[in-house]
């Protein structure tokens, strides 16, 4: 009896273990996406923005009176390269993970802005893409 308990131990510190380091890896992978969104955001780099980014991401936003939605190609046209502000920051606040998908809220913040970006990705070929961007933001 002590022995199938030792094993089933075993056997579930095995699979959480490797559950764990499987969500790390990929809690990685995800944060290396946001942060080169963050990187193009912050200095108006395209390369890195649109890396962050598949293809057929939408960006989503609105105000009281409309709703507006903007392809990848329309969003990133509207950066211009600049350095990075010594008063601005970005930060992830949460990302959660269920297998390869997963939901991630971020802040960037300005002088005059805070801005909340909730991200859905997705790991496509061992990669993982922003595919939706819900945003918000807040004058300060």
């Amino acid at each position: 009896m002590r022995n199938k308990f030792t094993i089933l131990a075993t056997a579930l510190f095995l699979s959480v273990g490797n559950h764990l380091f499987g969500q790390t890896n990929e809690r990685q992978g995800i944060e290396q996406t946001i942060q080169s969104y963050f990187d193009g955001w912050l200095t108006g780099d395209t390369t890195k923005v649109g890396y962050a980014m598949h293809a057929s991401c939408k960006l989503k936003t609105a105000s009281d009176t409309a709703f507006y939605e903007t392809d990848r190609a329309t969003y990133l046209s509207r950066f211009q390269p600049r350095s990075k502000p010594n008063d601005s920051f970005a930060r992830v606040i949460n990302i959660d993970i269920t297998n390869n998908v997963a939901s991630a809220k971020c802040e960037i913040e300005t002088p005059k802005f805070l801005f909340t970006d909730y991200f859905n990705l997705m790991k496509i070929r061992d990669r993982w893409y922003i595919v939706d961007k819900v945003a918000t933001r807040v004058a300060k």
